[in-house]
């Protein structure tokens, strides 16, 4: 019996309240807010179950039995622990003190399927026209940023659009907790580590950054940038690694770029902001911005926005190339919207013919131009 099959069957156990929403998959997310109390995520929406754990202690025992798997601790001085299920479920545990009133667990359900744009557009997420002008950008080598709030779906976006990359490119894919899995054969997969007890270990994802430029990558992927590894990231994609993607947590495409242009500011270089800033202008060219709607939970693109650099006051510049139009609502009250082509055109608009690939433009012939 293996290793993961031995941590299956205990974590079973010791999950057993929560199992069959574990096991549930139009359960997106289990979150404990305590021994006694429940919530799950369906749909887009919260509801709190009937699901109760004996007691604190056997949450805490739970919890003791993912940390022992993934060879990390959680105590008192070290209370906060982020791991992985052996299906790739994402855990994150808070106990006291930092925790006030109990235990803290919270699992994000791994998708086991690969959800490429035409499932998008399946799902009324996305036209055709908007899959394509993606697909073209990502060919082109354009660097994307995946932006939005929690739980709008980001990740998935990010794997959706990764489909794109050519097969016979290089990846190399970094995160803090491993929730991508690509379609591609030749990806390279990094994780970051955290300290030992003894502060030893530490593996951070701007070191796993540094080691992937040595990898020889013709793609590099970042889950999440969170913080000064930021700056090495723009670096990277205005000096020879462009078509890099990455996701951001931003509710519009100026936070976005503003947000990336405060991490670099936390990087250990001392930066002018008016240097982090025309890096991040000069780095980025696509903006995904995805919602979340409280109202009926539904996650969709907001906007495809193009970034072209800084204007004269030193302002990012942008403009929307597609924008998402409420059309009504269907009978059981889910919004309906339809994401419309502006009539702006993006500034790299000749390229695909440029590049010989407008056998490539099927459907979004009116977002690309011929050269003159």
């Amino acid at each position: 019996m293996s290793r993961e099959s031995v941590f299956a069957a205990t974590l079973g156990y010791f999950l057993g309240p929560i199992k069959p929403f574990l096991d549930d998959d139009s359960v997106t997310e289990v979150m404990v807010n305590g021994f006694d109390q429940v919530y799950i995520e369906r749909g887009g929406q919260l509801f709190e179950t009937e699901a109760r754990f004996a007691s604190d202690d056997a949450l805490l025992s739970a919890i003791h039995n993912v940390a022992q798997y993934v060879g990390r601790e959680i105590d008192r001085d070290r209370p906060i622990l982020d791991a992985r299920l052996p299906d790739g479920s994402r855990v994150h545990a808070v106990i006291p003190p930092s925790a006030r009133i109990g235990t803290y667990l919270t699992i994000r359900k791994f998708k086991r399927d690969i959800l490429g744009l035409e499932d998008f557009v399946r799902f009324g997420s996305l036209s055709m026209e908007v899959k394509e002008f993606l697909e073209l950008s990502v060919i082109l080598r354009k660097n994307i940023v995946v932006a939005g709030g929690t739980g709008t779906g980001k990740t998935t976006m990010l794997n959706a659009v990764s489909t794109a990359v050519p097969e016979e490119e290089r990846i190399v894919v970094i995160e803090d907790s491993s929730e991508l899995k690509l379609n591609q054969r030749h990806c390279l997969y990094l994780e970051s580590q955290q300290a030992d007890r003894m502060g030893r270990g530490q593996v951070t994802i701007r070191d796993l950054f540094k080691a992937s430029l040595r990898m020889r990558p013709d793609r590099i992927i970042v889950g999440e940038v969170r913080g000064g590894e930021a700056l090495d990231m723009v670096q990277s994609m205005i000096s020879g690694h462009s078509g890099s993607m990455t996701t951001v947590h931003a509710t519009t495409p100026r936070d976005a770029l503003i947000r990336l242009e405060t991490l670099s500011l936390m990087s250990e270089v001392s930066l002018p902001v008016y240097v982090a800033r025309a890096q991040v202008a000069s780095a980025i060219d696509v903006i995904v911005q995805l919602v979340r709607h409280t109202e009926d939970g539904s996650r969709k693109v907001a906007k495809v926005t193009e970034a072209y650099g800084l204007d004269e006051n030193n302002q990012f510049q942008f403009q929307d190339i597609f924008v998402s139009r409420l059309k009504g609502r269907t009978d059981d009250g889910r919004l309906v919207s339809e994401l419309e082509f502006t009539g702006q055109q993006p500034t790299f608009a000749t390229e695909p013919y440029e590049h010989g690939l407008d056998h490539l433009v099927r459907h979004s012939h009116e977002v690309w131009s011929e050269p003159q």
